[in-house]
Parts: C-alpha cells; sequence; structure tokens
C-alpha cells in the first residue's frame, strides 16, 4: 500500500489516458474507428515503460527529499518511516532498468534510436533533477516541465513512424481545424500540448516551491521563492499564466474554423487559470498554495485530455 503511494498512481494514469487518448485521436484522424496501432504490444510497452520511468523518478524525488519532507509533508512521509532507504533505491534501478530493456526493444523493432535516448534521456534528468537540479535556482522547475511536455511529443514520434509514409488518407473532415497543415498534422498537435503541458507545469512547480519553502530550506535550495522571495516569484508565475491565457485566445481567434465548442477543455482550462491568477495575488499560506498548485493541475489535466474530447464529440456530437 505505501509503494503504491509512493509512485503517485493518479499522477500516473493521467499520463497513460493522455498518452492513450492522444493516440486514440490520431488513429481516428488517420484510420477512423481503427485503433488496431492503439493497442499494440509496441505502443502499450511504450506507455508502460513511461509510466515506470515516472514512477521510478517519483521514489528517487521522495528518496533525496526525506529531511524537507519531515517539515513540507511529515504525514506523507513514507521513505525511512514505512519503507526502507535501501528498498527504495532497489525499486528505483529495477523499474528504470526495466524501462531500459523496453526501450531498447522498441528502438530495435521500430529502428529508431530515438526511443532509447529518450528513455535514457529521462531516466538520467530525473536522478539529476532529485539529487542536485531542485537545488540550482530555476533549473529543477525547467527540467520536470520538460520532461512533461516529453510525454505528448513521444507519442507524436510514434504515430510520426507510422503514417508519414502511410497511403491512408488523412481525414480532413473529420476535424477541420487545422486540415490545411495535414502535412505535419501530428507535429502541431503533439507540440501544441507539449508547450501547454511545459508552461503550466512550469507554473505548477514555482506554485509548488512557494509551498514548500520551509523544507527547502533544508536541502538547502535555492528555489525562486527562497532567492527572489514570494512577491517577485507572484510575479514571474502570473506572468506565466496570463500568457497561457492569451495564447489559448490567439489560436481561437487565428483559426477561422475552430468553433468554440471543438476547445470547451481548453476554455475550461483557461477559466481555471485565471482563477488561479486572481487566487495567486492574495495567497500568502500553505493551504492557499497548495489549493492553486491542485487548480492548476485541474486545468493541465483539462487541457491534456482534449484529444479524448475531441473524438467523444465527432462519436457522440
Amino acid at each position: 500500500m505505501y509503494f503504491i503511494k509512493l509512485i503517485r498512481p493518479l499522477n500516473l494514469i493521467i499520463v497513460a489516458l493522455t498518452m492513450y487518448g492522444l493516440g486514440w485521436f490520431f488513429e481516428s484522424v488517420y484510420s477512423g474507428t481503427s485503433v488496431q496501432n492503439l493497442f499494440s504490444l509496441n505502443y502499450s510497452l511504450l506507455v508502460f515503460s513511461t509510466l515506470i520511468i515516472a514512477a521510478a523518478g517519483n521514489i528517487i524525488n521522495d528518496y533525496f527529499d526525506i529531511k524537507a519532507d519531515r517539515i513540507n509533508k511529515p504525514d506523507r512521509l513514507i521513505i525511512g518511516k514505512h519503507i526502507k532507504r535501501r528498498v527504495a533505491i532497489v525499486s528505483h534501478w529495477g523499474l528504470n532498468f526495466v524501462a531500459f530493456l523496453i526501450a531498447a526493444y522498441l528502438s530495435y523493432v521500430l529502428d529508431s534510436f530515438w526511443y532509447l535516448f529518450i528513455h535514457l534521456l529521462s531516466i538520467n534528468v530525473l536522478w539529476f533533477y532529485s539529487m542536485r537540479g531542485k537545488r540550482l535556482f530555476f533549473t529543477g522547475n525547467l527540467l520536470i516541465a520538460a520532461l512533461t511536455a516529453l510525454v505528448p511529443i513521444l507519442v507524436g514520434y510514434y504515430y510520426h513512424q507510422i503514417y508519414a509514409s502511410s497511403t491512408v488518407e488523412f481525414n480532413s473532415n473529420y476535424y477541420p481545424f487545422l486540415g490545411e497543415l495535414k502535412e505535419n498534422y501530428i507535429f502541431y498537435i503533439s507540440l501544441g500540448l507539449a508547450c501547454f503541458a511545459f508552461v503550466l507545469n512550469l507554473t505548477r512547480e514555482i506554485v509548488k516551491d512557494m509551498e514548500d519553502v520551509e523544507g527547502d530550506k533544508k536541502l538547502p535550495a535555492k528555489t525562486l521563492p527562497i532567492v527572489l522571495g514570494y512577491s517577485k516569484t507572484k510575479i514571474i508565475a502570473s506572468i506565466i499564466l496570463f500568457g497561457t491565457v492569451i495564447g489559448t485566445f490567439i489560436i481561437w481567434m487565428t483559426t477561422d474554423s475552430l468553433e468554440l465548442v471543438t476547445i470547451a477543455p481548453i476554455v475550461i482550462s483557461a477559466v481555471l487559470i485565471i482563477l488561479c491568477f486572481i487566487l495567486l495575488s492574495k495567497a500568502n499560506s500553505v493551504k492557499e498554495y497548495r489549493q492553486i498548485n491542485h487548480l492548476i493541475k485541474f486545468a493541465m489535466v483539462s487541457g491534456m485530455l482534449t484529444p479524448i474530447y475531441w473524438n467523444l464529440l465527432v462519436i457522440y456530437g
């Protein structure tokens, strides 16, 4: 039970839904109702390896954060209290080794070194982040945001391999928006979601730093609120949040065929972001920062699961 809590099952479920949702969307655009690639062995292994790398990252993060968590989250402290440190580190490397083997297999059967490269990069970045990166000024925030953005990019690369040279006809009537960009459709959708994930997770990490200041001082970590103070950190986070809303509005206004109903989940994300923007200006306690953190997470989930909504809109709309 404690091991399950340690790997953050809810976060892993969100990652899995994002990967399968985006994969389902690409399948629908190119193959209609076919889902043969979505539930293939190779794609299932890609999702599984991504999940166990994320799980291993959560373990190693808690392993190096024991001092901070004793102050920030004493009720949720697991390593050293319910799970031995030795068991945690062995579990971390065991999960990563399995992910490495899967990546090697995928690179071989799909004839692409990128799967092995991205997996090894993610494993090492998560180790560096946990051991050193999060203690460096702003570095940890950027690293975690970048790794989050890799998820839709990884899905996009997989489906690009399948359909880039395929004779399957692009169904421009299925999703008319961006139909004029069908030559690079997978690239644009994946990159758009990656940018969305990067910006929102970057903001969320900054807000988490404001929530965890007292414990982070024990590491010691040079987070934005510790180095710059709360006021300047709030300004930085607010600018990033505001930029996300503006970006959503620009996409809506500059794409003629994009109806409001089509981007309803993204609009919901924008509303939640605006709410976070307002609450952040008034926040001055750990509880308030935690609430903003959860709202940003909901906004990110709403945006990342938009491809599932697009498919349901077509099926039941």
